[in-house]
């Protein structure tokens, strides 16, 4: 859809915007009219250098071709029949998935927060079946993101942030420890503890890695003490740190994890992976989802991911984000550059992550900022060395602009 289209012009859908939606977000300020592969083009042409992805979702590059000729050749056949029916896409993709991650079941969502919501519900559920209804309180860690509806809200360790705030009482259940400490989480854990739930890598939170020593200590944890080990993949799955899930960079082995953003190759789409003796406790009517296993978004997901394996795209993002991070490492004001793959955060020393970002903008780069000293980026997975090296030189220029 473009302005001829509706008869508008820029400014008449910047007004709208403003009178019609409730907009939660700062916009960037231009009209996106077309992507490709690791460019958006504005309403006059101009071409933005991808580095934030639609927040980690288009990691095949902007509209990937086999992604859209996917999704064009299913709306021509089935858009959406509910799961009665049995369906060609919605089972190719589970297969995948199983056999690239080693876990046994999928259960689709939409959205990242809804798949989050479905594997709180299944820890809880399979709490309940084997150890009775007081077997639901889960440990998830301080500065997490799981999630904006009541239960990942809940989960997500930022009681002090917007994300709790205003919203009366919370979801009963839930504790949070420090990150990176074992001893912190053993200090939770009760008898009525079923989960620990845990990020392999913060995003929202700073883009803070989880160390090898901390998380199979975690997993250590959870199997000494018959809990279940939760992993959120939602920014960190699908090959963004050059694994196919973050979680086998730490050799563990979780019960559930949850995935969404890339998982729809630009479709909302999500889901649950879990072992078979924590999937049957999801049975009839315990759990569903209308759009779950929409055919048109999981046509859209297999040939993303497909894409992502044939093209060996887990490969370059570990390289070439190692490639990236120590170009950053070499620019002015830089306190601390980490993350794996392309989730990559660039820590400032001074706060003022917000203005490198607008600063970015202008010079035809587009990250997001996280806080007010963290500028985080995570760009499709096809971006080469020359994409980096040009990102790298537009933020130099950017924060060499803060004078």
């Amino acid at each position: 859809m473009q302005l001829q289209d509706v008869g508008l012009t820029f400014e008449e859908v910047k007004a709208y915007t403003e009178k019609y939606l409730i907009d939660t977000y700062e916009r960037f300020p231009f009209l996106v009219t077309k992507a490709k592969d690791m460019y958006l083009y504005d309403q006059d042409g101009n071409a933005y250098l991808d580095f934030y992805g639609g927040i980690a979702v288009n990691s095949a590059g902007n509209c990937n071709e086999k992604v859209v000729a996917a999704v064009i050749q299913q709306t021509q056949e089935v858009m959406h029949v509910f799961n009665y029916p049995y369906s060609i896409p919605e089972v190719v993709f589970a297969k995948l998935l199983v056999e690239t991650t080693g876990l046994d079941r999928v259960y689709f969502q939409s959205t990242g927060t809804e798949a989050n919501e479905a594997m709180i519900k299944l820890a809880r559920k399979y709490g309940t079946d084997n150890y009775g209804p007081e077997r639901y309180h889960i440990i998830t860690a301080k500065k997490s993101f799981h999630g904006r509806t009541f239960g990942a809200m809940t989960a997500t360790g930022q009681p002090e942030s917007a994300i709790h705030k205003g919203f009366g009482p919370l979801v009963p259940g839930f504790t949070y420890a420090e990150f990176n400490n074992v001893e912190a989480f053993a200090e939770q854990v009760t008898k009525d503890t079923i989960a620990i739930m845990l990020e392999p890598i913060q995003g929202e939170g700073g883009v803070n890695p989880a160390t090898k020593e901390f998380l199979t200590g975690i997993e250590k944890l959870c199997r000494d003490n018959d809990m279940l080990l939760l992993i959120d993949e939602i920014q960190t799955g699908c090959y963004r740190t050059g694994y196919p899930m973050a979680y086998m960079y730490y050799g563990v082995s979780p019960d559930i994890i949850s995935m969404a953003k890339t998982l729809g190759g630009g479709l909302p789409l999500a889901g649950i992976l879990a072992k078979e003796h924590v999937a049957k406790s999801f049975t009839p009517g315990s759990h569903g989802s209308t759009y779950s296993g929409n055919p048109v978004a999981c046509a859209a997901g297999y040939a993303e991911f497909k894409e992502l394996i044939d093209r060996e795209l887990g490969k370059n993002a570990a390289e070439t984000g190692e490639y990236f991070m120590e170009k950053l490492r070499a620019l002015p004001h830089v306190k601390d550059v980490r993350g794996r793959g392309f989730l990559v955060g660039l820590e400032l020393d001074v706060p003022k992550a917000v203005e490198v970002k607008h600063n970015a903008i202008d010079r035809k780069l587009l990250t997001t900022a996280i806080g007010d000293s963290i500028v985080r980026m995570v760009p499709p997975l096809i971006a080469s060395r020359e994409d980096c090296d040009k990102a790298a030189e537009i933020l130099r220029d950017s924060i060499e602009a803060l004078g």
